[in-house]
């Protein structure tokens, strides 16, 4: 008997992966838009 742990996620863990990585990079890139719309607004505020 093999006691090997290998789990095949196949096609749906893929896709799940691909979603996270998506929606990860997504929110990044809306953060730092509102990062950068708020550093300019505060730099000419002052």
């Amino acid at each position: 008997m093999s006691n090997s742990t290998d789990i095949n996620t196949g096609l749906a863990g893929s896709l799940v992966m691909v979603f996270l990585c998506v929606a990860v990079t997504v929110l990044l890139v809306s953060f730092y838009r509102r990062y950068k719309r708020a550093s300019k607004n505060n730099q000419s505020a002052e």
